[in-house]
Formats: C-alpha cells, sequence, structure tokens
C-alpha cells in the first residue's frame, strides 16, 4: 500500500482571519508588494521556500504566505484545465515570464542557429533536426523510466540496431514518434484519433500481451502515479476524461489566440493530468508539446531535447505537477518549471554550438587543408572519428546524422578509405568505419 504525497502548508493557516490580511495590505501596499516581488516575480515559490523570506510587516510569514496566494488568486486567469468538481486550473504570469517569451520568440523560430552556423542551407538544418529528435527521444524515455544508457541508445537509434530490452523499444518509439511529428503530423489537427495513434506508436512492444494498444484507460485498471514510492497523482475516473479528452482536442485546434508556448505546456499538462492510457502518458504529453509548436512555426524546437534538461531534475518536474493540483490548482508552478527549461535549453545548444565551432574550426580547417579533395561531410566525419578511440561509424549513421541519401553515404565512406583515411571491420552483415592509424598518427597532436 502507497502513501499519498501532501505538500505541506503552514500550520493552521486556514484559520486566518482573510479581512484582516486585506485590510492591512491597503494600509501598507508597500511592503506587501516588496513580499509579492521576492515570492512571486523573481521566483515563482511555494511555501518550502517562501516560508525563509522576511514577512511582511505587521504579519507573520503564514499571514505573509496566506495573504500572496490570495494576491496569486486574484490575479490569475483561468485555464481550460478543470477538474471533476468542476474547479478550473489558473495561471498567474509572473513579471519575468513575458521577458522569457520574448527571447522564446525571438530564438525558437531558427534566428539562434542561423546566428551560431556558417550555412543556412536545408542539410545543415536537417543535421540539427536529426541529432536534437535523437537527444530528446533517449531523455523522453528515460523519464518514463527506460534505463538504457545515453551512450548506447545513441548508437542503437542512429546505426539501426534491433532494441534488445523494454527500455530500449521505448526509446526506439519515441524516436519514430517524435519524427512523424516533425514530418507528418504537425500539418494535421489535434483528434481523438491522432492521440490513439501516437500512443499506439509509443507503447509498441512494451505492454504486457493482453493490453490492445491505443485503447484508453478503464477504472477497473486501477492506475495511480507513483513517484519515489508514493502516490503522487490519482487520475480522474474515465468518464470525466472521456469528456474532457474532446475539450482538449478542441481547445488544441481553435485559432483564438493564446502564446503558442502557454498553450504548448497547458496541452503537455493537461494530458498528465487526465492520464487518458493505462502507459505512455508522459511520452504522448512531451510529443503532444512538440507537435503544437512545430505546428505554430517553431520548428527550431525540434533541436532542443528539454527532456534532458526534466531528465536531470525529475523531483523538480514531478513536484511541479503536485503543487499545481494541490495548491488550489495553481497551473503557474509547472509553468514556470517548464518555461525556464525551454529558455535554458535554448541558451545551452547556442553556447553549445558557439563552443563547438570555437573549438573544431582550428582542426577542421588543418584536415581541410591537408586534404582539400575532401566534401564537407567527409571532413566532419574524419574530426569525428578522431575524437577518441572508440569512435566509429557506419553508413546508415552517416546517412542519419547528415540528413543524405544512403547511396551518397556510401559513396563518401568508399572515398575515405581508398584514401587510406578510414578502415573497416564488419558487426554481422554491417560494415564499421573507424580512422585509420595513419589519419591517426597524422593528426596526434589534435585535441578532438
Amino acid at each position: 500500500m502507497y502513501d499519498y504525497i501532501h505538500i505541506k502548508q503552514p500550520k493552521d493557516i486556514d484559520k486566518i482571519n482573510q479581512a484582516k490580511l486585506f485590510e492591512l495590505y491597503f494600509k501598507n501596499p508597500i511592503s506587501v508588494e516588496k513580499f509579492l516581488e521576492e515570492s512571486s516575480n523573481k521566483k515563482y515559490l511555494y511555501w518550502d521556500k517562501a516560508q525563509y523570506l522576511s514577512p511582511i510587516k505587521g504579519l507573520t510569514i503564514t499571514e505573509s504566505w496566506k495573504l500572496i496566494r490570495q494576491i496569486r488568486k486574484i490575479s490569475s486567469i483561468f485555464t481550460p484545465i478543470r477538474t471533476p468538481n468542476g474547479s478550473y486550473f489558473a495561471f498567474y504570469r509572473p513579471k519575468y515570464t513575458d521577458k522569457i517569451l520574448r527571447e522564446i520568440d525571438m530564438q525558437a523560430g531558427g534566428l539562434f542557429l542561423t546566428e551560431q552556423t556558417t550555412s543556412k542551407q536545408e542539410a545543415e538544418r536537417q543535421k540539427y533536426l536529426a541529432r536534437g529528435i535523437v537527444e530528446e527521444s533517449i531523455a523522453s524515455s528515460q523519464l518514463e523510466g527506460a534505463d538504457t544508457s545515453r551512450r548506447y541508445a545513441k548508437k542503437m537509434l542512429t546505426e539501426n540496431i534491433k532494441p534488445r530490452t523494454k527500455g530500449e523499444q521505448m526509446i526506439l518509439n519515441n524516436y519514430k514518434v517524435l519524427q512523424q511529428i516533425e514530418s507528418k503530423y504537425k500539418n494535421e489537427p489535434l483528434s481523438i484519433f491522432m492521440l490513439q495513434e501516437l500512443q499506439m506508436q509509443l507503447v509498441e512492444k512494451t505492454l504486457d500481451p493482453g493490453y490492445i494498444p491505443g485503447s484508453f484507460r478503464k477504472d477497473s485498471d486501477d492506475i495511480v502515479v507513483h513517484y519515489d514510492q508514493k502516490i503522487a497523482h490519482i487520475p480522474p475516473k474515465e468518464a470525466f476524461v472521456q469528456k474532457e479528452l474532446q475539450r482538449l482536442v478542441k481547445y488544441a485546434n481553435d485559432t483564438e489566440f493564446v502564446h503558442p508556448i502557454i498553450k504548448a505546456i497547458e496541452l503537455h499538462f493537461w494530458i498528465g493530468y487526465l492520464h487518458p492510457f493505462p502507459d505512455g502518458n508522459g511520452r504522448l504529453a512531451r510529443a503532444i508539446f512538440y507537435w503544437y509548436l512545430f505546428k505554430n512555426g517553431y520548428w527550431a524546437m525540434a533541436y532542443l531535447p528539454i527532456s534532458t534538461l526534466l531528465k536531470r531534475s525529475p523531483h523538480d518536474y514531478t513536484y511541479s505537477y503536485i503543487y499545481a493540483e494541490q495548491d488550489e490548482l495553481d497551473f503557474t508552478y509547472f509553468f514556470d518549471y517548464n518555461v525556464k527549461k525551454i529558455s535554458e535549453s535554448i541558451t545551452q545548444f547556442k553556447n553549445h554550438i558557439k563552443k563547438k565551432t570555437q573549438e573544431n574550426t582550428e582542426n577542421l580547417n588543418k584536415i581541410k587543408q591537408n586534404h582539400p579533395n575532401l566534401n564537407n561531410r567527409q571532413v566532419h566525419a574524419l574530426h569525428y572519428l578522431l575524437r577518441d578511440k572508440n569512435s566509429t561509424t557506419s553508413a546508415q549513421s552517416y546517412r542519419i546524422m547528415n540528413a543524405i541519401t544512403l547511396r551518397t553515404a556510401y559513396s563518401d565512406l568508399k572515398q575515405l578509405k581508398n584514401l587510406g583515411l578510414v578502415e573497416t571491420s564488419n558487426e554481422g552483415r554491417k560494415v564499421i568505419y573507424k580512422a585509420s592509424s595513419s589519419l591517426k598518427n597524422e593528426y596526434t597532436e589534435i585535441s578532438v
């Protein structure tokens, strides 16, 4: 039997006279605004951290927290997400989020990519797209329990290796879904059928034989969401879920303007809250998040493996759900966490591109000078193979990472072999390429 996670509120908070708090607010608004700034507009805090702030003048810290929660509620706008008792999750928009949303708007349409790279060609875009989808599919599946190492999972995806375990199958499924969202589903309106189709693909070959992929969760399944050996969420009854999924689909397709980042995060949360399927709900929620952003022109989001950052702080990710549900249906906690992770992922991507560009320019130029007849793909492949003694590639991996045909991949690699720059070996029926001894000797002084 699992215990239920209950977030803590200060003792006797419900006994505090609310009228007294607002009377003080109007008498001393400056002190109240200062506490609001520290607790809500610099960082959006819950009680576990807000309790250490200096209280509002004339109030205890518990009274200060009670007043701020009321101000948050009054200042909030309702989301379309509701509970079975008819209450709606609401959203207080902290001041700093406007700046973050503006930065995301400027960057996630692709500006950061063209600023940081020398090529604006489609092939370059596709290369980053392929890498981003690989990383996201791995991290999103690991959030749901896939225990495969990132290094092997990446090798599995890029070299088309058959999954050995359930965790590896989860990653492969997620990879295929994200590819299809970017290439196909982003051009289609959301539907119940699309949700079922995506879930079927996400759970393929990972569930018990008795479950039919794409079928919705039933009350008799008695499914609850666990975290850290405790119950984190009890999903609503199936009748309510079916009704709300229709509302979710309608909202996703509605053309009335809501900032796309806000709406994508709402859809992410809503699917997680409803938990409509027996399995795959977290991966589905994050897939729909990407679907909505791709559909609305945020194509560079495909390069940003946001789940990689979520995976680094699974406690905070889980508790952003829990705080939202248990602290008077305050959706802000979930929005605040996710919008910061989007911003952080953009910053990391830009820094990564800048750092790698600086590190690699000298080495790439040297390879080009020594081998002027090679194309850019081949130069980058040699640079990659020189990274360490275990670096290898295959025609399939080379094709995926460069977004080219298999025929072109074989042609490139064959030329490198004929020049004595790579050596080959066989892994079953697959040909593996690695840096030749002569190439390694030529660049022993290069640190790549």
